[in-house]
């Protein structure tokens, strides 16, 4: 089936990278906005575009009646749900097929056992993928739980079994904690995803936070894009992240391969997905969920493997076979992610909503910035804080990291305060020079505001100690050439005397 026309169940960045790929392979596109999109980018770079209802995403963006109907009225072939929203959302899926709508995307199937953890698990045992230790199903009963995390050992971690995005889970390093730590963790899962189900499994001491990425096709094909390494996080959501990982060796690359593809297996996958490993300091890993989706991410992937992984989705969703096979995939290089959000990063990453006065960004052969804003814009309140993607490509990770800290210096944003401090201070910083971080480097190096400031405050003085180097070397070459300009002119009334 050719697609000729399709709607972005998304907004912001996401929605304009998909469009990028839609104008290159000349598809027809029609954005959606809500009241507080009503301008922005996506909007005007789209086709045709279609207003969903109010700011908040309850009355626009997840309206998945109002999303269809603008589909079969402007004759939509395909929709592409970018990430968050409804694209991992199984009856948004369900629709959209009874309406004869192709969804770029896997089926409602798979979505179903993928979202749910305690199911994604029971699906890839049968297929010999790594599990962390623990219950692999849900548990209601405190003294129940109480009596598993007591058998397992602790550190535990009591985890909500749908949903993600660290809500719902809590790291319980005592016995005399349990009680109550399990109670909030069922609290914030019943709020967050209407299910207060929650499963235990072991703590891993130094986890990293590495995921492969993974395609399928139609025809029974699925390979791995290599990995991404995303242990940078605060609250349990990625900041910065690089691929490839600094400590992942090409065998064990092989095998987390392997091991993921063998998860796209379990549930019958097809179209871009992303399987996510725990890693610990032996290197051993751990299944911990797959996302059936885009990453916000992907672009560290393209990057090193030089793809396009929404032609690639459009590509499968059309029913063609994948665009290359595993033998065909090479990692060229290194890349790093630094996400931009509207946060204060020394106000405990609190969002820092306002008027863009002055937004410019670096550019160059190695520079890629996915964005969703102009000069004079304002970062609304009703979505996620994120103002851009810095991606940065280099022949080496050192290369990568040196061109980030000098696309970050190249930056210019007022009106808000961002994480581009936060990023700056990450790629400077020891232990993510040397490869030696955990999903902990936020606790243990950036929890102590005063040592943060200390460093941005070392930074500002170089900085001002410069400029005061210059202005005194200005100041020299001007005392220089008014003396010159002073014995000219004595010389000059000798000779006229």
């Amino acid at each position: 089936m050719k697609i000729n026309k399709v709607l972005i169940a998304n907004r912001g960045e996401i929605a304009r990278r998909v469009l990028r790929t839609l104008h290159k392979l000349g598809i027809k596109s029609v954005a959606v906005y809500s009241d507080a999109d009503r301008s922005v980018p996506h909007v005007l770079e789209a086709d045709e575009s279609v207003y969903l209802g109010g700011s908040p995403s309850s009355e626009s963006y997840l309206r998945q009646d109002a999303i269809i109907e603008a589909c079969l009225a402007l004759g939509v072939d395909a929709v592409h749900p970018g990430y968050g929203f409804l694209s991992e959302n199984a009856g948004f899926a369900r629709k959209l097929k009874a309406a004869g709508i192709t969804l770029i995307g896997p089926s409602p199937e798979s979505m179903e056992i993928m979202g749910d953890k305690l199911s994604a698990k029971q699906a890839v045992k049968n297929f010999g993928v790594p599990l962390v230790p623990g219950l692999d199903e849900a548990v209601a009963n405190v003294q129940a739980g109480k009596q598993i995390a007591s058998e397992i050992g602790y550190p535990v971690l009591i985890k909500a079994s749908a949903g993600g995005g660290g809500k719902g889970m809590r790291l319980v390093e005592r016995e005399a904690d349990f009680e109550e730590q399990m109670q909030t963790a069922q609290s914030e899962a019943r709020s967050s995803f209407g299910n207060d189900a929650v499963f235990i499994e072991k703590f891993v001491t130094k986890p990293r936070h590495i995921e492969i990425q993974v395609f399928a096709d139609q025809h029974g094909n699925a390979v791995y894009l290599f990995e991404r390494e995303c242990s940078i996080q605060r609250r349990h959501q990625k900041v910065i992240e690089e691929a490839p990982s600094a400590v992942v060796t090409p065998e064990l690359r092989r095998r987390m391969g392997e091991a993921a593809v063998k998860v796209c297996k379990a549930c019958d996958y097809t179209g871009a997905g992303t399987v996510e490993f725990l890693l610990d300091a032996n290197l051993d890993f751990y299944f911990l969920e797959m996302n059936t989706r885009l990453q916000v991410e992907h672009p560290v992937t393209e990057e090193i493997t030089k793809t396009d992984l929404v032609e690639w989705q459009i590509r499968v969703a059309q029913g063609e076979k994948l665009p290359k096979t595993q033998e065909e995939l090479e990692i060229h290089g290194h890349a790093i992610e630094v996400r931009v959000y509207a946060e204060d990063t020394l106000n405990g990453f609190l969002p820092d909503i306002g008027t863009l006065k002055r937004y410019r960004v670096p550019s160059g052969r190695s520079v890629r910035v996915d964005d969703a804003f102009v000069e004079g814009m304002e970062v609304p309140i009703y979505y996620d804080p994120m103002i851009a993607k810095l991606v940065v490509w280099g022949k080496t990770r050192e290369d990568a990291i040196r061109r980030c800290l000098e696309a970050i210096d190249d930056y210019q944003i007022s009106g808000v305060k961002t994480t581009l401090d936060f990023g700056k201070f990450v790629l400077k910083h020891e232990a993510f020079i040397s490869g030696n971080f955990d999903t902990n480097f936020v606790k243990h190096y950036f929890s102590d505001p005063s040592v943060v400031n200390t460093a941005m405050e070392e930074e500002f003085r170089a900085l001002t100690f410069g400029i005061e180097q210059v202005w005194e070397d200005i100041k020299a070459f001007r005392a220089k050439e008014f003396a010159s300009r002073e014995i000219s002119s004595s010389w000059k009334n000798k000779l006229q005397s």
